[in-house]
């Protein structure tokens, strides 16, 4: 694909951070309370080394989504130990929350998230303001990132002008915009088609094999899962050899 892969390093410090490792223990959450409450993990157990690129599968509701929001700190852990290059999530708070997200993670979902009013450019600049590029180094970087997943040309279109595939390339580049060491990507192929969900998938390959961050998949599709060296399997709240 063009642009993929291509000139990632002048994005990125002379030398790529490489990717954080993730360490969870008996990990478990639930939804709910009293007799109402859903179990979802009932102690996971899961090692993901630096640079690791892991598929996690199973049936729906197995927890696979909430497993990814608690390792990105968008929920926080309820029992058990999950650690990113050692540091327990459950003990952020605040700032310390904030700033793991912005500085560590990247994520990538499926409905592609990007703020329909802006052009892909600016979606851009919108998650680089948040990450602290200065005002006119955010274009520059821009351009840059779109390059990078073979989007220059489509800069200036609105997301409503952009096929599902360009979309998701977008958003690609939107959680690379940070320069995160843990990618977290839920579904990222779900909403395309055969021929655009490989392009996607050559790209994050691309990617991760350049920057070396950890890459984390949340998947159903074999497909998807097989192109991963890793594989993981969640089946009623546990990881399942």
């Amino acid at each position: 694909m063009p642009g993929a892969g291509r000139g990632w390093r002048r994005l990125t410090d002379p030398d790529p951070p490489g990717g954080a490792a993730v360490r969870i223990r008996g990990l478990e959450h639930e939804y709910g309370r009293g007799a109402r409450r859903l179990p979802v993990l009932r102690g996971v157990d899961l090692d993901i080394e630096a640079g690791d690129h892991i598929a996690l599968t199973g049936p729906s509701g197995a927890g696979k989504s909430t497993l990814l929001s608690l390792v990105g700190g968008l929920e926080r852990s309820q029992r058990g130990e999950l650690r990113v290059d050692g540091q327990e999530l459950s003990r952020l708070r605040g700032d310390a929350l904030s700033g793991y997200r912005r500085r560590t993670v990247g994520f990538v979902f499926q409905h592609f998230g990007l703020v329909q009013v802006l052009t892909a450019r600016e979606n851009l600049e919108l998650a680089l303001t948040l990450s602290g590029v200065p005002r006119r180094a955010r274009t520059v970087r821009a351009e840059m990132l779109l390059d990078q997943v073979g989007l220059r040309d489509r800069a200036g279109h609105r997301p409503a002008q952009l096929s599902g595939g360009e979309q998701q390339r977008v958003a690609i580049a939107r959680a690379l915009a940070h320069r995160p060491r843990l990618l977290l990507a839920d579904e990222p192929t779900g909403n395309l088609d055969e021929e655009a969900s490989a392009r996607v998938l050559d790209l994050l390959d691309a990617l991760r094999a350049e920057s070396g961050c950890t890459l984390v998949v949340v998947t159903h599709n074999p497909a998807v899962a097989a192109r991963a060296p890793r594989r993981a399997r969640l089946a009623a709240g546990l990881v399942r050899a």
